[in-house]
């Protein structure tokens, strides 16, 4: 039995049994779930007087479902798949039965034993009735089917906050039906659904035009509508005009065409129906308007209706921009186009009485459908072709008044909708007049299009626009990018790239819009695009007469490839491409240090990146070292201009402190930069004097704290490493939700860390919790690359590790063997594949899968399995244990000398330690964050062999033979001192 509780302000609750409800503090719901109930307008009921358009309501299923048996099938397929949680986005332009579809596949789910559920964005839509809404499966229920309509024009943290509703984490099969007009949208919202280790996938289907069984259709759409109209023969209305053309590939188009057809022959031929798709719609419009007339007309004789027709049609110009929305927003949209709040009153009651809303307390209910209601807007606004309604003078000023910002500078709340309406409108083929609207007023405002939201810079990436409106627009949008308009941003950076690359006279000025284009893709999470843009760059710049002509070009853009590179793990190119960049900062930082010194530093902090990447740590730590010293020295001069740069270094340099054993400076480095980003995030993204090269925001802030993690955890300090790893895993999860593919990943790998963690703080169901979300995301992740062809995929590695992980947590604590088993399984399949391309990496890996499938097995059938092994701290593995020769430490944290040690215990001791080397090697590189080199690992050498030349192996096979632990020098030569430790051999690198 459930129970919830709502707190209820201003006399109205809204809430839903079985789910999450996310809300607004200042806007209400975020989404309205409701359970499924179909609008089908009852047989028999005529067409109402006057507005044969409501027919076309894919609501009221007026027409019967015909066609698109393929899509049906595969829908339906689909939903009956052997999968537990899957989405499917299904996309197609504005009519082309998306709805009408999916209201088809919920009845039929509905009668199959499917709970059908429907989600509806909240902010700026109108609440259903108080009260609260049961969403749970009963008993018996096949399944969960939840669908999204408009899914492309909702917020990607709306719709993710949606994705990771409780609703959906149910035992049974769960499906997410996304409807929406195009794909660009979903790369984005494709890695946003969060389910547990039942995920199963993501998937697309497009709705493609109607080539075959058009006259089918029309006669079906004709017959259904003919019966609304009480015809006896409906065999007798013809065709308007060929169906072959392009624009009636469309299923609205065939069925606004039988409309039409029929209600010209009721009419008997008082309009003769028109034959192309913007005919259809003025037809229908004008429909519309002698029903307006006729109500006015009537209010003489009795009808309460005293709004004249010329104002109607401001409301229902109004109502496509506005969409629903209660009472007084209603009056205060229609105050900006000069009514009075009792005339607004009025006309409001009049336009509810026209076109009733679908919930109480509702006004300004839209046309429908959408296409007819865009097309409204187009034949509203001057400069269309179509005869006899050249449109309202009055539309234009309406659109600019209806957008204007309040004295406060903020846009209105239902921007997104309306330059999401005019946009579709403006797409081409057509109302191109609509272009120039959304031009002049963009071109007067285009921060407007930033505020809009993401959905609507995208729709507007589609309108042909003139060059300057585009430029005007991409210098509104922030400098360095925002996690909620990025997903956004990419489609149109790629629209403006487009005209500033065919403008571009030069190969600088191509380049720096590659540049621009593959900061902005990166920013969207799409790697290999930005990769590819940066490559281009640099490219161009390569073909200049004259290369020299722009060395400090050339180093910014070969910065950028190293950066595109480095995050797209093509470490190869990205560690050529920085060292190139260095040599020309270098260059150029002679001739003027002033100018050219940060940039060298960045390419240097680049270079460091790169070079870790590639587990070559002693380079990267004298380069990462140089980076360093510049940025502080420049920001004790300009700490606001070089602390963000000095920071990202900082937290650089720390890895690699730590790689190379420095255990406190590397703590100490990243620590630091914690707290200079923790005054900085007050300000929100900040990049210096140094921009874009290295910004910094809270993701950053997130980067740190899971280093930072590891490095209090492996320390002994394990509270405050826990702390760490979560706060940073709440930066991530919500950069996450704004942004899957740039996040996700980061995400996923400090939930590998907190499932490590949790367990051995007493806390191993959230430890559990931790390794499956993991699991999940990687999946998703490797899942996305499914056309990558290098090798290793991407996300394969990190996503058998997380499993190997997840099978080794479950077997240790005596839960789900099962699962254990399936896990390590799939692990096993994962590292097959990788040790066949590269066997010195991940033979290791292979080798404690099988471990762990065995240790399953044996925990299912009820033999005992050996307790998970002691997690040793880094200072144990080093100063106390590895390298050293004077102490023995066992499990049991006894100590031993080992001059008092005999010899058969020593020899004892040296077996059970080389016993363990791969995983003792494993544990430093790949848990601890050791560089090989920092190790002394040579290249190939075996695990067994690296570790007979640390000193405590050594120390033990001289007991073992009877000799003293230490000898008179160390074994690599130098004397041995009183109060000697190994470390101090190697000057300049402090072990403890």
């Amino acid at each position: 039995m459930s129970r919830q509780v709502f707190h209820v302000e201003s006399g109205y609750g809204y809430g839903v049994v079985g789910a999450d409800l996310h809300v607004f503090a200042d806007r209400g719901p975020v989404y309205l779930l409701a359970e499924y109930r179909s609008a089908a307008l009852p047989a028999g009921r005529r067409v109402p007087p006057g507005q044969p358009s409501r027919l076309l309501n894919s609501r009221y299923e007026v027409v019967d479902f015909t066609g698109r048996e393929r899509e049906r099938a595969a829908l339906c397929g689909w939903r009956d798949a052997d999968e537990e949680l899957s989405v499917l986005w299904l996309h197609g332009p504005g009519g082309q039965g998306k709805s009408r579809l999916a209201a088809q596949v919920a009845a039929e789910s509905a009668a199959a034993g499917w709970k059908v559920v429907t989600a509806t964005h909240g902010p700026g839509s109108i609440v259903p009735s108080p009260g609260s809404h049961d969403v749970r499966p009963g008993p018996g229920a096949r399944g969960l089917l939840l669908i999204v309509d408009y899914a492309d024009r909702w917020p990607l943290t709306n719709l993710t906050w949606l994705l990771s509703n409780k609703l959906l984490d149910l035992p049974l099969p769960t499906r997410v039906l996304l409807l929406a007009r195009s794909a660009s949208a979903w790369p984005a919202v494709r890695g946003a659904l969060e389910g547990g280790e039942r995920w199963a996938g993501t998937r697309g289907l497009a709705l493609e035009p109607v080539d075959e069984g058009r006259e089918a259709m029309f006669r079906t759409a004709r017959d259904c509508f003919a019966a609304r109209y009480g015809l006896r023969d409906p065999g007798a209305v013809e065709p308007p005009g060929p169906l072959e053309g392009p624009e009636f590939g469309l299923v609205l188009a065939l069925h606004m065409a039988a409309l039409v057809a029929v209600d010209a022959y009721a009419r008997a031929g008082d309009l003769a129906p028109p034959r192309d798709m913007a005919g259809l719609s003025a037809y229908l419009l004008h429909r519309e308007a002698a029903h307006w007339r006729r109500r006015y007309e009537n209010h003489r004789e009795g009808l309460d209706h005293p709004t004249p027709p010329g104002e109607l049609r401001r409301a229902v110009f109004t109502a496509v921009l506005t969409g629903a929305t209660p009472h007084a927003d209603g009056v205060a949209a229609l105050s900006r186009l000069g009514f009075g709040a009792e005339s607004a009153g009025r006309v409001l009651d009049d336009h509810r009485a026209c076109y009733p809303p679908g919930e109480p307390g509702a006004v300004l209910e839209p046309l429908y459908p959408d296409r007819l209601a865009e097309d409204f807007l187009a034949l509203t606004l001057p400069g269309h072709p179509v005869g006899g309604d050249p449109g309202e003078p009055w539309a234009p000023d309406a659109v600019r008044g209806l957008l204007a910002r309040d004295p406060a500078g903020a846009a209105p709340g239902y921007a997104g909708r309306a330059l999401t309406f005019l946009a579709a409108a403006a797409a081409p083929r057509r109302w191109p007049h609509v272009a120039g609207v959304l031009a002049e007023l963009l071109g007067a405002d285009p921060a407007l299009a930033v505020d809009a939201g993401g959905a609507a810079l995208g729709a507007l990436a589609e309108v042909e626009l003139a060059a300057p409106v585009l430029e005007a627009v991409g210098g509104a949008l922030p400098e360095l990018g925002q996690l909620d308009l990025d997903a956004g941003i990419a489609p149109f950076a790629e629209r403006l790239s487009t005209v500033r690359l065919a403008a571009a006279g030069t190969p600088r000025e191509r380049a720096l819009v590659l540049q621009e284009l593959g900061f902005r893709l990166a920013r969207a999470g799409r790697r290999e695009e930005a990769l590819t843009a940066s490559r281009r760059a640099v490219e161009e710049l390569r073909q200049t007469a004259d290369q020299d002509a722009d060395p400090a070009g050339l180093a910014a853009a070969l910065g950028q490839l190293a950066e595109q590179a480095g995050r797209a793990g093509r470490r190869a190119e990205s560690v050529r491409a920085a060292r190139e960049a260095v040599a020309l900062h270098r260059r150029l930082t002679r001739a003027d240090p002033v100018m050219y010194e940060p940039e060298l530093a960045v390419s240097l902090s680049q270079l460091g990146q790169g070079l870790l990447r590639q587990r070559r740590g002693r380079e990267a730590l004298a380069t990462m070292e140089r980076a360093v010293g510049t940025f502080q020295r420049l920001a004790a001069s300009d700490p606001s201009e070089y602390e963000p740069a000095l920071a990202i270094s900082l937290g650089n340099l720390g890895a690699l402190l730590w790689s190379h054993r420095r255990w406190a400076d590397g703590r100490q480095a990243v620590e630091r930069a914690v707290d200079i980003l923790r005054q900085r995030m007050a300000g929100g993204p900040s990049g210096g004097a140094l921009g874009r090269a290295l910004t910094v925001e809270e993701s950053d802030l997130a980067q740190l704290l899971g280093n930072l993690a590891v490095m209090r955890w492996s320390a002994g300090q394990r509270p405050q490493g826990v702390a760490a790893a979560e706060e940073s895993a709440g930066i991530f999860r919500r950069a996450a939700e704004a942004n899957p593919a740039a996040f996700e990943p980061e995400l996923a790998r400090v939930l590998h860390d907190l499932s490590r963690f949790l367990p051995e703080s007493g806390r191993w169901r959230d430890g559990l919790n931790a390794g499956d979300e993991a699991v999940t995301l990687y999946r998703r992740r490797l899942a996305q690359t499914a056309e990558d062809t290098t090798s290793p995929r991407p996300y394969e590695a990190e996503l058998a590790r997380a499993l190997r992980r997840s099978a080794w947590s479950r077997i240790h604590a005596g839960h789900e063997p099962a699962v254990a088993r399936a896990a390590a399984d799939e692990a096993i399949g994962y590292y097959r594949r990788l040790v066949g391309v590269r066997p010195s990496w991940f033979g290791d890996d292979l080798r404690d899968a099988l471990k762990a499938r065995q240790a399953a097995e044996d925990r299912a059938a009820g033999i005992p399995v050996e307790p998970a092994p002691r997690t040793w701290m880094a200072e144990e593995h080093w100063v106390v244990l590895l390298n050293q020769d004077e102490i023995w430490q066992d499990a049991q944290n006894n100590r031993y000398r080992l001059d008092s040690m005999s010899p058969a215990y020593c020899r004892n001791v040296a077996r059970f330690v080389l016993r363990q080397a791969d995983e003792i090697v494993h544990l430093l590189v790949e848990h601890l964050g050791i560089a090989p080199d920092a190790l002394g690992l040579r290249r190939e050498e075996r695990a067994t062999a690296w570790l007979e030349r640390q000193p405590l192996l050594i120390a033990l096979r001289r007991r073992a033979r009877g000799l003293d632990a230490r000898p008179a020098r160390c074994h690599c030569g130098y004397p041995i001192q009183p109060d000697w430790h190994h470390g101090h051999c190697y000057p300049g690198i402090v072990v403890d």
